[in-house]
């Protein structure tokens, strides 16, 4: 049975026909309800039930939330695809989703219900993700992409450390940092591998006859310094962190040449693919500002990098890749009508002020505000244009 068949099979609503039905959407209204809810709660306007602290609880939902889900949506629709098994739809994908939302209701009523149960009960999600990956591509006998589920691994590792460092007493450090690096590293090896892919079948339509490089070895050495970079950002509060500077700076470099062999500019025409090499670029915004901040040992320079790393290039690359995927998932024309290039650039600005305020602290909190406004408006607004999508059945259906 093919993967559309096996949608088809399933006669409930058309949400948990498909992965990235249920999780871009959840993923999306998550991202903008949680951040809309942090910067009043952050600034003392109110206060939500949840133990962990303001911010804590920031980091924790964007990453373990927000971007988890998207990961799964994702995955869920890929997995399929690079193992000819059957995709996980009707009440698996049911079971699944509301395993997502209860570690989110977990963490928001942590001062009700216990930090330690509740951060416990939403790392449950990302681990039952691991099995499954890891059961679906071992049948099929794919052992290449097991990167992936290693990288998804260190993500959940990410999640855990986090826990044991906020029940500690002590703010999670290493846990966040471990987190925003392995989904740093997917973007660099997912994101490297479907943006010059996607640009070139783009190129091919348009009679060019410049395509871009195809995966080899520069783009591992590529990668190889992008983890190597990561893992120094990782480590740095533990160590002398000046040493590291250099390393980050490679990185930054070899990341733009890899990204330069892809023809970016020649996509300017097609924003679903322009936005793909933007989110990239923030990769290595994100290396030369981290670079440069432990260079000069300044902090709250290097700070910066983790808002070029989240917003800009996670962010993006996440807008990119749902919006992409429920176009072409639910029989939608593969362009960025203008409601969806107003997104993308809602989340570039995001990105942008968010950084510019790491390097002006005067300017933090209109900075701040801007930025949450903008984040909020991005992902409410793919709720409100794509939720029609993901909530109905394909065109052709």
């Amino acid at each position: 049975m093919a993967t559309t068949s096996a949608s088809r099979a399933w006669t409930g609503p058309a949400l948990f026909s498909y992965g990235f039905r249920p999780f871009f959407m959840g993923g999306a209204f998550w991202g903008a309800l949680m951040v809309a809810l942090w910067v009043p709660w952050f600034k003392g306007v109110f206060i939500l039930p949840s133990a962990l602290p303001p911010v804590a609880w920031h980091v924790h939902e964007l990453l373990f939330g927000m971007i988890a889900a998207v990961i799964a949506g994702f995955l869920l629709t890929a997995i399929p695809n690079w193992t000819g098994r059957l995709p996980v739809a009707g009440w698996p994908l049911v079971g699944l989703f509301v395993l997502w939302v209860t570690g989110r209701l977990a963490v928001a009523v942590s001062a009700i219900i216990g930090l330690a149960p509740a951060l416990g009960i939403a790392l449950l999600f990302p681990l039952a993700m691991i099995v499954l990956a890891v059961r679906e591509i071992v049948a099929a006998g794919n052992m290449r992409n097991l990167v992936v589920v290693l990288f998804l691994g260190i993500f959940a590792t990410g999640e855990a450390v986090f826990a044991l460092e906020i029940v500690t007493h002590t703010y999670p450090v290493f846990g966040q940092r471990i987190a925003i690096g392995a989904a740093l590293m997917l973007v660099m090896l997912i994101g490297g591998r479907i943006t010059p892919s996607f640009t070139t079948n783009w190129l091919k339509k348009q009679g060019a006859t410049r395509l871009p490089s195809p995966f080899g070895r520069f783009d591992k050495l590529a990668l190889l310094f992008g983890a190597a970079g990561v893992t120094a950002w990782v480590v740095e509060p533990a160590v002398d962190g000046r040493w590291s500077g250099v390393l980050l700076l490679l990185a930054a470099a070899l990341q733009v040449a890899r990204q330069a062999r892809w023809r970016p500019f020649a996509t300017l025409r097609e924003p679903l693919l322009a936005v793909l090499h933007a989110g990239y670029l923030f990769i290595a915004a994100g290396f030369v500002i981290a670079g440069v901040g432990s260079l000069s040992a300044q902090p709250h320079i290097a700070h910066g990098a983790v808002h070029a790393w989240t917003i800009g290039a996670i962010g993006l690359m996440i807008l990119a890749v749902m919006t992409r995927a429920s176009r072409g998932h639910t029989g939608q024309a593969l362009t960025a009508p203008p409601s969806t290039v107003a997104l993308y650039l809602a989340v570039a600005a995001a990105a942008l002020l968010r950084v510019l305020a790491s390097f002006i602290p005067a300017l933090m909190g209109p900075f701040l505000s801007l930025s949450a406004g903008l984040w909020v408006m991005a992902f409410a607004g793919f709720a409100l244009l794509y939720g029609p999508m993901l909530l109905s059945a394909r065109k052709s259906e």
